[in-house]
């Protein structure tokens, strides 16, 4: 059915999963601290994870490594440059390989920041969201407005350049004014990268049991819209839905994510994707979620979860979800090179999308339109009409 000439690009994700405190509106994978961090543990079965991962990618060199959370700011610089040391003792990575660590402004200071940049992380992800105090009180943010600024300076001060700052808008009584007011200031700041996110409210998190007042539909757009002209006039390029770049300084390893390339996951509830060109299959795993339960298997098949051989319809799918939130879209050769699939098993979607001016193809290229970024689900039901019952075949 696949037909893979060579493998894509690998990164590695690395989960690190707990937190101070859950924020109400999360849905990750992301455990309240009770008791002492078990760093030395949790490294040991990270290693120990990525050891049983390695045949499956045999060969092969790992572009991008991303440590998410939970809050992998939590741990030393100690535990991190042990992670990092025995992650290169055990696959090559790339000699620019981009290394993302996320950090909250709460669990961090100058001294951490510049143990993690001599840890050898060149790329930080600092979860701000506001620099309203008194929304990030309603959101359950541990920080506060003054925290948020402090860690940035601190992590411009430690040698970090490429520095990403998230933040939210349509927070619970936020005003248009205050939405433009973070994006000003996160601006003045100066970082590479900014990502930029409407807060949805999501199943099994405190918010969708209690939920916030609902900012309205007219003015999410405004905030969406003048957020997004705002940033463009200062330079900041938008190339997925969500995230903003200057200098080319594009996400490389979601950028990996949203063009289907491959991926191992260790940590507690870590997912991955990995194509072998030997056997022309695509897996998708998962690891057991919860924290003590994974350092338990770490060593053994006990670890992981959920094993999954997608089918073609899988992958069709896949591939849409993620290549048409990127503004540049896809080219043709790009699809069959990641999916081993001829883009003919694409064609009729695409072109009746493009019939109602949701897609627009210009050669060998094909991205969303205005009209089809503003209607993605609308989109992809394209793709989930054609194929009928075809999903049912997953197993694991």
């Amino acid at each position: 059915m696949f037909h893979f000439s060579a493998t894509p690009p690998l990164g590695l994700y690395i989960h690190i999963p707990w937190c101070v405190r859950k924020c109400p509106y999360c849905d990750f994978n992301s455990h309240a601290l009770h008791d002492i961090l078990p760093e030395q543990e949790y490294v040991d079965a990270l290693l120990a994870d990525l050891e049983r991962d390695l045949p499956t990618v045999w060969g092969r060199t790992v572009e991008t490594v991303f440590i998410g959370g939970g809050t992998p700011s939590l741990f030393s610089a100690q535990a991190i440059e042990r992670l990092l040391s025995g992650v290169r003792a055990r696959i090559p990575l790339k000699p620019d390989a981009e290394i993302t660590l996320e950090a909250n402004p709460g669990t961090v200071d100058q001294e951490r920041f510049a143990g993690f940049y001599a840890a050898g992380i060149n790329r930080l992800s600092i979860g701000v969201q506001s620099f309203q105090a008194d929304l990030l009180e309603k959101i359950g943010r541990i920080h506060n407005d003054r925290e948020a600024l402090t860690a940035i300076t601190a992590a411009q001060q430690a040698g970090f350049s490429n520095i990403n700052l998230d933040l939210m808008y349509g927070l619970p009584g936020q005003t248009g004014e205050q939405a433009l007011d973070d994006l000003h200031t996160a601006i003045g700041h100066q970082p590479a990268h900014i990502s930029r996110y409407e807060l949805t409210i999501e199943p099994n998190t405190w918010f969708h049991r209690h939920p916030p007042e609902p900012v309205e539909d007219e003015i999410l757009w405004d905030m969406q819209e003048t957020g997004r002209a705002l940033l463009d006039a200062n330079g900041f390029t938008r190339y997925e839905v969500s995230a903003y770049a200057v200098d080319k300084r594009q996400c490389r390893h979601n950028l990996n994510y949203w063009q289907f390339g491959d991926y191992l996951g260790i940590g507690a509830g870590a997912h991955a994707k990995i194509t072998d060109a030997s056997t022309q299959t695509i897996r998708r795993t998962a690891k057991t979620r919860h924290p003590r339960s994974y350092m338990d298997a770490a060593n053994s098949e006990r670890r992981i979860s959920s094993r999954n051989e997608l089918t073609e319809a899988d992958v069709k799918l896949e591939f849409a979800l993620n290549a048409l939130r990127l503004d540049q879209g896809f080219t043709t050769t790009g699809f069959s090179e990641t999916t081993g699939l001829p883009f003919s098993c694409m064609q009729e979607i695409v072109r009746k999308a493009c019939g109602n001016d949701l897609l627009l193809q210009e050669g060998a290229t094909i991205r969303t339109t205005p009209l089809g970024q503003q209607h993605l689900n609308e989109l992809l039901q394209y793709w989930i009409i054609d194929t009928p019952g075809e999903n049912d075949a997953k197993t694991g």
